[in-house]
């Protein structure tokens, strides 16, 4: 080897022996990386830490420099770290914390993998370990918020270091809570002597309504040891970011004969929620799902987390109306109260003289679509669209399934001559449940919230308010699968998804179409096949009107008063119909025969359907027998054989 050769590889060692020394423990780590700088510097200042990095074992949980910048409160840098190593396969429910009294830090992780420390998710593929100068085993995780302990109130008179959720009630006027109070349900702990629930060992997930959640005089007394009982999530800490979307979970509420689940879900703007679903009632605790606002959420304790909340859960001792002013000041229904009373309040009136009543609340993300905005200023058209949320009837999901069970469910609403078209698709926690009004499918996305006089379900579209074409709304509609699919074969429904133009369709449903198998067999057979999509294509063409405008039931039936019969455009020719109206439902009269229209004016953007029970069909209209039609494969055999034939002839 070369001198130059020597002195380079010497260089080399003594940059990595270097190198090694420089990184010798954890706090060298953080040093390095600019993107740890503020945890270091907090690191640097506290002593502890810094034997602990220097001295012994340890796992430390280290907030981003972004991190840092959201966070407002105090730094508690302790409580980052555990003096004990775990990889992230190793890591225990809890960890003991190194912060005075060691309060535990809980580890859980969601469906994804992500592991989450508290409230904060470690980041995947950026955990460290190694070994210090001491050859004390340490790893590092770096995670995504910072760890917020159990804040005590600069005043508090006592030394209050890790304590149980008990404990947490009783001390709560000297702990850090925003100004909330909680002595009215501590009362009623106390009271149903069910102190042992918020003292049991392990980790659970406590859920405690605030003071002001007890305006209401009588509420109070409704908390009894079955309701406290519904507030807690034995064995299981839940934290809102590592929190499944409305994954219920067995609340200490379920036994025999009172069963309560309880799940978090979030809304878009990040409000979190959490709900109550006493799927078994009782005569005191009746069936339902009430929502509370989480107002203060992820306090540690030393037997799992506690989230404050606006309202006790389990308790239904509000009208719909309370509902709907609770939740429209600042809630889930915000938007939908604003509209309501921006329209001058009669609606919110009319649900209050009704003695039972169904609410189809959108949420506040369904007012955010476009063409909403421009129906706010019309106040006779958002008149109509907020009746058409309103039934005048106690609909839970039992109810709807009970009407769902043979056919759509169709209920009517407040609304002269509009009706809502419930769809029930799955089973049990699966299910999902649709509603379409004024051409409108919305999906139910928080069911059964229970009220003294009737329900509350939360959607998540403004019925009323259309937002696709009219193929669009063919192709996604249930109960027009058919007449979609022979339009799709027979190339009919291309022209459907034209926006300078406006259809008034007269859609068959399909237990129409299945009509028309009993009483012209062949004929119904022969429509769904693409050799006579000629024949489907014609027949379409007679129930789609085109013009400069749409034809709404109404304007159809005031039509045929003044003139008798209604003239349509059609594309090759023109409709002759009579409509009129009977016991509240429209009918219409074609060629003598009497037709029902079982959903009227579907809105879309570019025209309205009119959903009928059958189609404007005879039997003539497809000839399939006598050879007087030739499928197009026929042809192909027929044109086989004349060429044969005139091939032999020339040959011959």
């Amino acid at each position: 080897m070369t001198s130059s050769g020597c002195r380079g590889l010497t260089a080399a060692l003594l940059l990595l022996c270097a190198t090694s020394a420089a990184i010798a423990d954890l706090s060298d780590k953080l040093r390095d990386d600019s993107e740890l700088s503020q945890f270091y510097s907090q690191v640097e200042q506290n002593p502890i830490a810094n034997a602990t990095l220097t001295l012994r074992s340890c796992t430390i949980f280290v907030p981003t420099n972004e991190a840092f910048q959201r966070y407002k409160g105090n730094i508690h840098v302790l409580y980052h770290i555990s003096t004990s190593a775990f990889s992230k396969e190793q890591l225990p429910k809890s960890v003991s914390s190194d912060m005075d009294g060691n309060p535990p830090l809980y580890i859980t992780k969601n469906r994804n993998g992500d592991i989450y420390v508290n409230n904060a998710r470690i980041i995947p593929s950026l955990s460290v370990e190694m070994t210090n100068r001491e050859g004390k085993r340490q790893v590092m995780h770096i995670i995504d918020e910072v760890l917020q302990p159990l804040s005590v109130q600069k005043n508090a008179q006592d030394n209050i270091n890790n304590p149980d959720a008990m404990q947490f009630l009783q001390m709560a006027e000297q702990l850090d809570l925003n100004d909330f109070h909680l002595r009215t349900y501590r009362s009623q702990v106390t009271l149903a002597k069910k102190e042992s629930v918020y003292q049991s060992p392990g980790a659970h997930t406590f859920l405690i309504p605030i003071d002001e959640s007890f305006k209401l005089s009588a509420r109070s007394g409704l908390v009894d040891a079955k309701v406290i009982d519904g507030h807690v999530i034995p064995n299981t800490v839940i934290f809102t970011a590592a929190s499944q979307h409305d994954d219920p979970k067995t609340s200490a509420a379920f036994e025999d004969l009172l069963k309560v689940t309880v799940s978090f879900f979030k809304q878009k703007d990040g409000k979190m929620y959490v709900k109550s679903n006493t799927i078994v009632g009782d005569a005191k605790h009746h069936e339902g799902v009430v929502l509370a606002e989480i107002v203060k959420a992820n306090i540690p304790v030393q037997n799992g987390v506690v989230h404050l909340i606006h309202r006790p859960l389990m308790i239904i001792d509000t009208t719909v109306t309370d509902f709907l002013k609770e939740n429209g000041e600042n809630g889930a229904l915000r938007k939908f109260y604003e509209v309501i009373m921006d329209n001058g309040g009669e609606v919110l009136d009319d649900i209050t003289n009704l003695s039972e009543v169904t609410i189809l609340a959108p949420s506040n993300d369904a007012w955010n679509a476009s063409l909403i905005e421009n129906l706010l200023r019309n106040r006779k058209k958002m008149r109509e669209i907020l009746n058409m949320h309103i039934i005048r009837d106690r609909l839970n999901v039992d109810k709807i399934r009970q009407k769902n069970a043979n056919m759509i469910a169709q209920v009517p609403t407040v609304n002269n001559n509009t009706f809502l078209y419930f769809n029930v698709k799955g089973e049990g926690a699966d299910a999902v449940i649709t509603v379409e009004g004024g051409g409108v499918n919305a999906t139910i996305v928080q069911a059964d919230v229970a009220q003294t006089n009737g329900y509350v379900h939360i959607i998540d579209r403004v019925l009323g308010v259309p937002h696709t074409t009219v193929l669009g709304k063919l192709e996604t509609d249930p109960m027009m699968s058919d007449t979609y699919k022979m339009g799709q074969f027979s190339h009919f429904n291309d022209q459907l998804n034209n926006t300078q133009r406006r259809f008034t369709y007269f859609v068959p449903r399909d237990k129409g179409w299945q009509k028309t198998e009993l009483d012209y067999p062949s004929a119904h057979k022969k429509l769904f096949m693409p050799d006579f999509s000629y024949h489907s294509k014609s027949i379409l063409e007679r129930h789609l009107a085109i013009a400069d405008h749409v034809f709404t039931m109404k304007d159809l039936v005031q039509y045929s008063q003044q003139a008798g019969n209604v003239v349509l455009p059609t594309f090759r020719d023109s409709l002759q119909i009579r409509v009129e109206e009977e016991a509240g439902r429209y009918v219409i009269i074609w060629n003598y025969k009497k037709i029902n229209v079982y959903r009227p004016d579907v809105e879309c953007t570019n025209g309205i359907i009119h959903v009928i029970d059958y189609p404007l069909l005879e039997e003539k209209d497809v000839v399939v027998s006598g050879g007087s039609y030739l499928t197009e494969s026929s042809i192909c055999i027929l044109l086989a054989n004349l060429i044969m034939i005139t091939v032999a002839k020339i040959l011959n």
